[in-house]
C-alpha cells in the first residue's frame, strides 16, 4: 500500500469513528440491535473470475443504477449490508463515506446495497447526515441481486459482503464477511490497488 494512502486510511478510520459517535450523540440515532447473528447464512453462486450478473436497482436519490453502465469506465465496489438502522451498518457506511476519495482516486465507484425499501433507506441516511455514494434498494423483487450472487440470507437480509468488479465486468474479489463485524477498509483499498497494477 502506498504510504500516502496508508496515512489517509488511518486518518479516515479515526475520523469515521468520531463521526459515527457524533451522529449517535447529536441525533440520538436509535438503532435496532439484532444481537449476535450466525456469521454467514448463504451459499455463493459466483466466484472470482466470473462475469458479474447485471442488474438495475432504484437509487435512494431517484432514478436507477445499472451495473453494466460502469463497464469500460470504472471498477465497482458493491457493499451489501444486512439492514438499515442496525449498529454495525450505521458504522460501516459513514466510514466508507469519509474514505470516498480513496475509492475515486483508484478509479472505483462504491455502490451500497441493502434489502430495505427506499423510504426506509432515505430516512436512515438522513439520520446519519447523508452519504455521498449511491445507495440502492434490492427490496423488490426481494433480494433479486443478492440472491443472484448468493449473498441472500434465509431471513431475507443480505450478508455483509463486499464484491469488487473490474472495468470489464469481471468479479475480482469477494468477501462474505462475518455479519457481526464490518469489513476492513484497508483490505478493500488493497484489492482496488491490485487492479491498478
Amino acid at each position: 500500500m502506498r504510504r500516502t494512502q496508508l496515512f489517509t486510511l488511518l486518518v479516515c478510520g479515526l475520523l469515521a469513528w468520531g463521526q459515527v459517535a457524533s451522529v449517535a450523540r447529536a441525533d440520538h440515532l436509535d438503532t435496532f440491535d439484532p444481537g449476535k447473528l450466525k456469521p454467514t447464512d448463504s451459499t455463493l453462486k459466483v466466484e472470482v473470475g466470473d462475469m458479474a450478473p447485471d442488474f438495475t436497482l432504484p437509487e435512494v436519490k431517484g432514478g436507477t443504477v445499472t451495473l453494466s453502465d460502469y463497464r469500460g469506465k470504472k471498477d465497482v465496489v458493491l457493499s451489501f449490508i444486512p439492514a438499515a438502522w442496525t449498529p454495525v451498518c450505521s458504522d460501516q457506511w459513514p466510514g466508507y463515506n469519509l474514505a470516498l476519495n480513496m475509492f475515486h482516486d483508484l478509479d472505483a465507484e462504491l455502490l451500497g446495497i441493502s434489502e430495505d425499501n427506499t423510504p426506509s433507506q432515505a430516512m436512515w441516511i438522513k439520520a446519519m447526515h447523508g452519504l455521498n455514494f449511491p445507495v440502492l434498494s434490492d427490496f423488490w423483487p426481494h433480494g433479486k441481486v443478492a440472491g443472484a450472487l448468493g449473498v441472500l440470507r434465509s431471513d431475507g437480509m443480505a450478508e455483509r459482503a463486499i464484491v469488487i468488479i473490474d472495468k470489464m465486468g469481471v468479479i475480482r474479489y469477494i468477501d462474505v464477511h462475518d455479519i457481526n463485524s464490518r469489513p476492513d477498509l484497508g483490505a478493500i483499498i488493497h484489492e482496488l490497488e491490485k487492479l491498478e497494477d
